[in-house]
């Protein structure tokens, strides 16, 4: 009876965990936009590397960009979650000036939503659509409530993991307590990154209807998925790149977008 109660909660918690994907449809890519994708892939790789802005001119253009893109990415949060009633769409957007990798992130300090973008990956734009596009994608996870989820992911995969631990190892055993704690610990793990690709696929669909709205080409912006960078850092963290989906297939999904928005489509619910 109690592996039985055991099972039946972790399959509960296997559930919660499930009830935590996309809010927002991702465009369906077909063979023409997917070729679209590799051609324009390919054509921006062979570009080369850049020349870095200096960082005066990268935070001109950050200012410039963000000016832009935050009312756009406010009105957009405020409409698409209008049913709930005191969600905070009004993120700070700021320039982290600690972080030596190239990277953008979204984040809560304390209740107050935080959009940042390192300097060296502004320095690294080749334009305003670049920065723009990244920019709007972050606002994608604040209005995918991609944090939230994850948070209740990770417990998810805790309670599931740690069920299936405390069923599988005897109540005498002397190392019962510590495969289960192990146990939690990678459930934790296997919850942060269960939807961690369709998170960012559903904030490039977001941010591309953001950026277009707020006058900018999100195609042009995307090309800076075509930019080599290792996986990890020196220091091993993971980069902008680490937890995304491949390059070439975010690509084809903002040239989907793009082409939906033109016929009129607006953001689809899930």
């Amino acid at each position: 009876m109690v592996k039985w109660f055991r099972a039946a909660c972790a399959a509960a918690s296997t559930l919660a965990l499930l009830a935590c994907g996309n809010t927002y449809a991702v465009p369906a890519i077909d063979g023409a936009t997917a070729q679209r994708a590799q051609s324009m892939f390919a054509a921006t790789r062979a570009e080369g590397t850049r020349r870095p802005q200096s960082t005066s001119a990268a935070k001109a253009r950050f200012a410039r960009v963000s000016r832009r893109v935050q009312p756009v990415a406010e009105s957009y949060c405020r409409a698409l979650l209008a049913d709930r009633p005191g969600f905070d769409c009004d993120a700070r957007v700021e320039i982290d000036t600690k972080m030596k990798q190239r990277n953008a992130y979204f984040t809560y300090q304390g209740r107050t939503p935080v959009i940042r973008m390192s300097l060296p990956l502004l320095r690294d734009m080749a334009n305003d659509a670049e920065v723009a596009f990244i920019m709007s994608h972050e606002y994608g996870h604040l209005i995918g409530r991609h944090v939230e989820k994850r948070s209740q992911q990770q417990l998810a995969g805790a309670l599931i993991m740690g069920a299936i631990a405390a069923a599988a190892t005897s109540d005498t055993d002397q190392n019962r307590s510590r495969v289960i704690a192990d146990s939690v610990g990678v459930g934790v793990t296997v919850g942060t990154f269960a939807y961690s690709q369709t998170y960012e696929l559903e904030s490039d669909t977001l941010g591309t209807h953001i950026a277009y709205s707020a006058g900018y080409d999100p195609i042009l912006g995307a090309k800076y998925f075509a930019r080599p960078e290792p996986q990890r850092t020196a220091d091993g963290r993971l980069s902008f790149w680490g937890t995304h989906p491949p390059d070439v297939q975010r690509m084809a999904t903002v040239i989907a977008t793009v082409d939906a928005i033109k016929r009129g489509a607006g953001i689809v619910p899930q």
